[in-house]
């Protein structure tokens, strides 16, 4: 099985040699337009890679999140996370759909984590595709120790506060927030990082409106080592929105659930609510797929 470097080994070369990437994250440049001249190469892997029945499903649902983000609302996107090819064909499909899904898909600014940005030049040059608000997550600061890593931490937290100051902004001019709540992506050997991160909580509390997007199919898989590394194949690719949920009705009703439930963490509860949606959001676009598979 071919690697994204080994099957895409010219796209990489001319991605980096177009990139503007910048090779360090600073409290100035935590949001970064998608740049136009970089997104063809990504929709060339992503056309390389689906097949026949790939698209979305659940279009009306997004549209509903749009018109509320258009009216002045806050809006959120969740999206399964499998790989990083995700955002890519998230994009690419949503576009596909029609006018209205290219005018969404541009309206989409994603929350991506500073690793990508500065461990890999490749991957941080794949990344200027899209429109991001880098962070510092908390994932990160692990096993960073308060005195040594001083300098780090002090960094991570004017990242932060820069990003979340850009954030109010972005979320009441029109824009969808994309997060993946897992906080990074799935890999079958280590099932923790399929739990949902517990600062989403936080998101949910002070948005308006979410709609969570399930993800079927497999066109890059997760292996050891960077994005580059990962194996590519081709598949059906689906992508399921959810219906749009009152991110306060949502978190009241999960906590309450808690409460009845006696568990102390309501944070984290919440949290585990919604990455139990999405995955019985994935098992049911799964069957669905698999009858797809069949007829083609």
């Amino acid at each position: 099985m071919e690697t994204l470097s080994t099957a895409f080994k010219d796209v990489i070369k001319q991605v980096i040699f177009l990139s503007k990437a910048a090779a360090v994250v600073t409290e100035e440049n935590v949001y970064q337009e998608g740049d136009t001249a970089i997104l063809p190469f990504l929709d060339k892997i992503v056309e390389t890679l689906i097949l026949p029945g790939s698209g979305m499903s659940g279009m009306e649902n997004l549209i509903d999140l749009y018109q509320k983000a258009e009216s002045g609302k806050s809006c959120l996107l969740f999206l399964e996370h499998y790989s990083n090819l995700d955002l890519s064909l998230f994009s690419y499909l949503l576009r596909q759909e029609s006018e209205i899904g290219k005018v969404i898909a541009n309206s989409v600014v994603a929350i991506a984590g500073i690793k990508l940005s500065e461990e890999n030049s490749t991957v941080a040059a794949f990344t200027t595709a899209y429109s991001r608000l880098v962070i510092y997550p908390s994932r990160s600061l692990l096993g960073l120790d308060a005195v040594k890593d001083r300098a780090e931490i002090v960094r991570s937290n004017g990242i932060n506060r820069a990003a979340m100051k850009t954030l109010l902004k972005l979320k009441a001019g029109g824009k969808l927030i994309l997060v993946f709540p897992s906080g990074t992506r799935y890999r079958p050997w280590d099932p923790d990082t399929k739990k949902g991160v517990r600062e989403i909580d936080s998101y949910i509390k002070s948005f308006d409106y979410m709609c969570p997007v399930a993800i079927n199919g497999e066109a890059l898989h997760v292996r050891q080592g960077d994005m580059m590394e990962d194996s590519v194949s081709n598949d059906v690719i689906r992508l399921t929105a959810g219906p749009v949920y009152s991110c306060t009705e949502f978190r009241d009703k999960a906590r309450l659930d808690a409460e009845a439930a006696g568990i102390e963490d309501k944070k984290q509860f919440t949290v585990d609510v919604v990455m139990k949606l999405l995955d019985d959001m994935h098992g049911k676009a799964e069957t669905e797929r698999e009858k797809l598979l069949k007829t083609l």
